[in-house]
């Protein structure tokens, strides 16, 4: 039994789940990354 998209339906699942992880953590690591190696920029 297919979804409302097929066979996509589930590659459309997990791509949804890791573009939310990335958009969740790539903000707060480049800020980490940024506040410990290059303090001079921040301020």
């Amino acid at each position: 039994m297919y979804g409302a998209f097929g066979g996509y339906t589930q590659w459309a699942v997990v791509f949804l789940i890791i573009f939310v992880l990335f958009f969740l953590l790539v903000p707060g690591y480049t800020a980490a990354a940024a506040a410990t190696t290059a303090p001079g920029v921040v301020y």
